[in-house]
């Protein structure tokens, strides 16, 4: 019998849903169920009009909409947050985690509202869902938030209307629906934060490393459009064009985000990071090592496209050289994870920062390194990658980066959490690293058994599980801070959970797996 997998991955992200409303049961969760409900619905009516290419934007060819598991992403995430700060009497958190939660419920009403409103006849009856999931979620607001979290809500979705705009008209079939919808959703939160702790700087509380990425982000995203709306107009291979990037780049950054970051931290960025990085003699050996892995990652990307160059037939990687990659991310972050998580944390926002860079000069073709870069990336393309834009290396380090940079820190006083929570750090490396290259491996080369539906096979997604078991022991090994008391049994059941949702979800699991995983372990 043939199983349809858009109704196994919505199984997986419901049982998630379930898990999270038993854990915390109030008026919150019970609108993230009835979120998932009309999701459900809707995103029937998205993949339908993929199909007749009816949608106003062009979204990734080869996958469904993915509505349901990145509608649920924010609202679920935001729930499990607001149980763990409440339990620790963090009041000002848990006020947050409740905005995360209803901007995530509304940012996917209205990507439901755009669907309704173009499909032809009127899905009557997904209209009905829509407005009454819509109607409780409406008066939840009212009845949970103050009127300036209520317009904090509706900044981020205004926020998100503009941005998504762009981002779709700049970048075709780079996204599909949903994870356009998780990314702009989540650059959207992140610039309306940025904008609002800038206007109120005698509120700025917290670690100076957390204004790294907000900091980042946006000038990332300032970079990219402004050259991506210039070069429509100007060409961008020539050498007066280089210098103009590359001076503009510098001009953004030392003129305008260094003196924004030096708001937030109160002095000097690079003094503060000088000091930082000499803090004790574990952090100068961390980068070294971390500097030996990055020319390693480099040194495979060359002689593979040596041994091209040399005759080989292949134009694409195999599936086990794109894993070597996993691999060094697994080597890059155990030993931070283990050893100075806040070193980690600012070495992966401006890895992140270095990505995104070299994507606008290979993108937009910059000298000298533009040519040389769009020859050598070429060769590690996957089916995802059939934008303008080569991601997969940026939602590999987002994947094992995610969990790290949402780690309620202020709600663990001791800078761990109790029982499972203490491996929420290691959500994306457990997800991505070690269980998506354990269960591709093992599934391209000895799988036989495929799950009904996919190209997924049993064997990867068992021996991805039990790698991921064999990791965590790994981790309470080295890392003495975790105890996991009595929750072993629900570990185990969250990274089955997971491991399924890599077999069935055909959305970029880089970004969806940790997360969930990253949820679950904070119930």
């Amino acid at each position: 019998m043939q199983i349809n997998p858009v109704y196994v991955e919505a199984g997986v992200v419901l049982a998630v849903a379930l898990c999270v409303h038993m854990a915390v049961w109030n008026q919150h969760s019970w609108c993230s169920l009835a979120l998932f409900v009309q999701a459900f619905y809707v995103q029937h009516k998205w993949d339908r009009l993929l199909r007749a290419g009816g949608a106003v934007f062009q979204f990734r060819p080869g996958a469904n909409s993915g509505i349901v598991p990145a509608s649920m992403v924010m609202p679920l995430l935001g729930l499990a947050l607001r149980d763990e700060c409440s339990a620790s009497g963090n009041v000002h958190l848990e006020r947050f985690s409740m905005v995360v939660t209803i901007s995530g419920m509304m940012l996917a009403l209205f990507l439901s509202l755009i669907v309704l409103g173009i499909t032809r006849p009127l899905p009557t009856n997904t209209c009905a869902v829509a407005g009454v999931a819509g109607g409780a979620i409406l008066y939840s607001t009212k009845q949970t938030l103050t009127v300036s979290e209520v317009i904090e809500v509706l900044e981020v979705l205004l926020i998100f209307v503009y941005l998504s705009l762009i981002v779709l008209y700049l970048l075709p079939r780079c996204f599909t629906p949903g994870e356009a919808l998780l990314v702009v959703g989540g650059i959207s939160f992140i610039i309306n934060q940025l904008i609002k702790r800038s206007l109120n700087l005698a509120e700025v509380k917290g670690e100076p490393v957390n204004y790294f990425l907000p900091v980042a982000v946006v000038g990332s995203l300032l970079l990219g459009v402004f050259f991506a709306l210039l070069f429509c107009f100007m060409e961008s291979e020539t050498w007066a064009a280089s210098l103009f990037f590359h001076t503009m780049t510098a001009v953004l950054g030392l003129g305008v985000l260094l003196p924004w970051l030096a708001m937030f931290i109160g002095r000097h960025p690079l003094m503060w990071l000088l000091d930082f990085v000499t803090l004790n003699e574990w952090r100068p050996c961390l980068l070294g090592y971390w500097l030996l892995l990055a020319l390693g990652a480099i040194a495979v990307v060359l002689h593979q496209n040596q041994q091209r160059q040399a005759g080989s037939k292949k134009h694409r990687a195999s599936t086990v050289v794109r894993k070597y990659f996993h691999l060094i991310v697994v080597a890059t972050y155990m030993p931070g994870l283990v050893l100075d998580r806040q070193l980690l944390h600012v070495a992966s926002v401006g890895c992140l920062a270095v990505f995104l860079f070299l994507e606008y000069v290979r993108y937009f073709r910059i000298r000298p390194l533009g040519q040389p870069l769009r020859r050598l990336l070429t060769l590690f393309l996957d089916e995802r990658d059939s934008g303008p834009l080569i991601l997969t290396h940026i939602h590999l380090l987002l994947g094992v980066s995610l969990p790290i940079w949402l780690f309620p820190g202020p709600c663990a006083p001791r800078g761990v959490l109790s029982g499972a929570g203490g491996l929420v750090p290691y959500a994306g490396v457990l997800a991505v690293g070690v269980g998506d290259t354990v269960a591709s491996v093992f599934g391209s080369t000895v799988g036989e058994i495929h799950w009904p539906g996919t190209k997924k096979t049993l064997e990867g997604t068992a021996t991805s599980v039990f790698a991921q078991i064999i990791a965590v022991a790994m981790v309470l090994i080295f890392d003495g801070s975790i105890n996991l008391n009595s929750t072993y049994s629900w570990l185990v059941g969250a990274i089955s959970l997971v491991a399924l949702l890599e077999a069935y979800t055909s959305q970029v699991d880089n970004l969806l797996l940790p997360l969930y995983l990253f949820i679950l372990l904070l119930l």
